[in-house]
């Protein structure tokens, strides 16, 4: 049986660019990061739907960011089967691409990439080193898995550990075909994998914002680039998308988003009002608070803090 131990999450610098980009001027590189980051995500959304087909008995650890020997390095998906483990590296690239000994170009513009196997290559080795160190000795399987339908790959060599999205269906078929019954030890190293996580990247880009040069207002959770308005007396609508969402959902959401962005920061009736602009009745934000966080009294400084 399939069993995720650590599921997938938008990533924390993905969700504060959004923000950022919403609500102020950024720069081409940042942009390009913002996109870089989604289409990401996207893939691996798309890969862990297909990793739904699975039957075998095994664990799935989803973005393991991990530091072995002072560097960092992220695993996108981790399979634990009784015999081995599997390291997936996701790429959602689109295009027609061409592989030249190491080096990786756009078959129609030339322009070089990143080799993504030398990346496989180097998470698998400083995931070995790792488990030396946890006294762990597992075998490991890497594999490169190309999850876009519009992508090809041209003189790469068969015996390379690539998944082309046409293969993908025989290798999770090959994976439920295997005898697999974990045990206590299995557990064991995805408990420990999971106590050598790290939450935050070091090498997140994110430039730098404050509160009062943002522009204020709920933004979309479809498009994250416009924002709603007011479409009912219990609805409102992205004017650039036409995404419909409860006022009482869209609230709680920019609260979650302030205080990604301002950890630190004291949830007031006034503040989220000035946040989210777009409801014009106070009543409404301190209803919403009331019945959702926990009321801390402080006179004019009381405040809300999210429930335990």
């Amino acid at each position: 049986m399939r069993l995720i131990t650590k599921s997938r999450t938008v990533p924390i610098e993905l969700l504060l660019l959004r923000s950022i980009r919403a609500r102020q001027k950024v720069s081409e590189k940042i942009e390009n990061q913002v996109h870089t980051l989604e289409k990401g995500f996207i893939g691996e959304t798309w890969f862990d739907q297909r990793l739904e087909s699975l039957s075998l008995d095994c664990l799935i650890l989803n973005d393991l960011l991990l530091e072995t020997n002072n560097t960092h390095y992220q695993i996108d998906s981790l399979l634990i089967s009784r015999r081995k483990i599997h390291i997936f590296e996701v790429k959602n690239y689109e295009g027609d691409y061409v592989v030249n000994g190491d080096r990786w170009q756009s078959s129609s513009s030339g322009i070089e990439i990143k080799n993504p196997l030398l990346q496989l290559t180097r998470s698998e080795s400083l995931f070995r080193q790792l488990l030396q160190q946890l006294r762990s000795d597992f075998t490991i399987e890497s594999h490169l898995v190309f999850i876009n339908p519009e992508f090809y790959l041209y003189q790469a060599s068969p015996n390379l550990p690539i998944i082309f999205p046409s293969q993908l269906k025989r290798f999770i078929c090959s994976l439920n075909a295997q005898p697999s019954r974990l045990v206590e030890r299995h557990h064991t190293l995805a408990k420990n994998l999971l106590s050598q996580h790290i939450k935050k990247s070091p090498y997140s880009i994110v430039p730098a914002y404050n509160f009062d040069e943002f522009a204020k207002g709920i933004l979309c959770s479809v498009c994250w680039s416009g924002f709603m308005v007011s479409g009912s007396q219990h609805k409102l609508t992205c004017r650039k998308c036409g995404n419909v969402e409860d006022i009482k959902t869209a609230i709680l959401r920019s609260v979650k988003e302030l205080k990604i962005l301002f950890p630190d920061i004291r949830i007031s009736t006034k503040t989220i009002f000035d946040w989210c602009n777009t409801v014009k009745d106070k009543r409404t934000i301190r209803k919403v608070l009331a019945n959702n966080y926990n009321y801390v009294s402080l006179g004019k400084y009381s405040y809300y803090e999210f429930k335990e």
